[in-house]
């Protein structure tokens, strides 16, 4: 992915990708088609609140063999901290997975499709009317040290970036979690650095370097996805996730072109994917530099090792496994069948990232892996249809669904 964004981040380029929330490690954030409108978010607190109802027998949702083997795998990678997280979205209690988990462990994969069905009860969340989008891992071209054609730095975390409240911040306001910032010469909070001027040199000499990029339109759209891989030119595979972000406004550049009618179908107009704005930026590079810095947030990044890039629930994210939900809605690592007007997205996901666009119920952000036919289809990636959360059979019948 998510290490990835929501990514995020995003409907869409309409949200551009989407932005990952602080401590998640995703994607990533997702690379959306900005055309069609995000469903508005559910304005219910939680899944509970929203409303449970029960949803059709697992037998007759339409699951594949490799479909539920994939899942089977990621729910067994989540298990250990579905036992161990407060559920949010208040539809479980940690003892609900416990027999789950443990059952889980000792199916054979041929058997993942029954298993599913024998632990599960499938409910739908509010009016179960799904949105899902997509997101991927980028490869690009990078380097360890700068040199001639690697001149974009990828930032770790600067020390300079710290939360607190500005001065004009009166102390009866000053509650809940405060914003990150800075401290200035002369001691007062400020907003951190922005995009424009990290590029400008910012943090030259302050804050450490991993790698150095290639391209800087690439390097804007993997942190959009929140996590990517850098290539360097002998051969070496870089893998970098998410760290932290500056705390700074995401912007949506897709929004934006299609609020000034760059988006479409005519003459002179250009795709709402990912392609499609790159293309855009490509062939108006003054342009497409200032419209990439409305987008004022920046990403830091840390090196990852193993062997897949971490999602919000800090398990690694799997290709057509794993997927990004709201956890307000759906407990992360829990099983969701999405069943979409786009066939490659159906079936089984297991929740096990978050992105910052990806809010409400019944919104979803798929996880397409890495390589060029993934970048294809999560840039273009938009999927209306149902979805069902699947439950241990001892929620489900605490809440009332049977």
């Amino acid at each position: 992915m998510r290490l990835l964004l929501g990514l995020a981040m995003l409907l869409a380029l309409a949200g551009c990708g989407r932005v990952i929330p602080q401590g998640s490690v995703p994607p990533p954030v997702v690379t959306a088609p900005v055309a069609p409108a995000a469903p508005v978010a559910s304005a219910a607190a939680n899944a509970v609140l929203a409303g449970v109802a029960l949803g059709p027998a697992l037998a007759a949702l339409s699951v594949n063999d490799v479909d539920a083997r994939g899942a089977l795998t990621s729910f067994i990678e989540s298990c250990p901290r579905l036992l161990t997280r407060e559920d949010a979205s208040g539809l479980t209690q940690r003892d609900d997975w416990r027999g789950v988990c443990d059952a889980a462990r000792g199916i054979a994969p041929e058997r993942a499709r029954s298993f599913f069905a024998e632990q599960f009860t499938a409910v739908q969340i509010g009016d179960g009317k799904a949105f899902a989008t997509g997101y991927f891992e980028p490869e690009i071209a990078g380097s360890r040290t700068r040199r001639a054609g690697f001149e974009v730095p990828v930032y770790a975390m600067p020390s300079d970036l710290v939360r607190g409240w500005p001065d004009d911040v009166p102390a009866s306001e000053r509650t809940g979690r405060p914003p990150l910032g800075r401290y200035d010469e002369q001691g007062r909070f400020v907003l951190y650095h922005d995009r424009a001027a990290i590029e400008d040199g910012a943090l030259a000499g302050k804050a450490p370097i991993i790698a150095w990029a290639a391209d800087p339109v690439e390097f804007f759209f993997l942190q959009i996805q929140g996590s990517g891989r850098l290539r360097t030119p002998e051969g070496e595979v870089i893998r970098i996730g998410y760290a932290g972000q500056n705390g700074r406004e995401y912007v949506g550049i897709g929004g934006v072109m299609r609020e000034r009618g760059l988006l479409g179908e005519g003459p002179g107009k250009y795709s709402g994917s990912m392609q499609g704005i790159m293309a855009y930026i490509r062939q108006n590079p003054r342009d497409g530099r200032d419209l990439m810095r409305l987008n004022k947030s920046w990403i830091f990044f840390s090196e990852l090792k193993g062997d897949g890039p971490l999602g919000a629930l800090g398990v690694p994210v799997r290709r057509e496994s794993s997927v990004a939900a709201d956890p307000a809605y759906v407990p992360l690592g829990a099983p969701v069948w999405l069943g979409l007007d786009r066939a490659e997205a159906n079936g089984l996901w297991i929740a096990q990232d978050t992105g910052g666009a990806i809010k409400g119920a019944n919104r979803f952000d798929t996880f397409w892996g890495a390589g060029e036919d993934a970048r294809r289809i999560a840039g273009g990636m938009s999927g209306r249809g149902r979805a069902y959360v699947l439950l241990p059979r001892a929620a489900a019948a605490r809440l009332g669904t049977r």
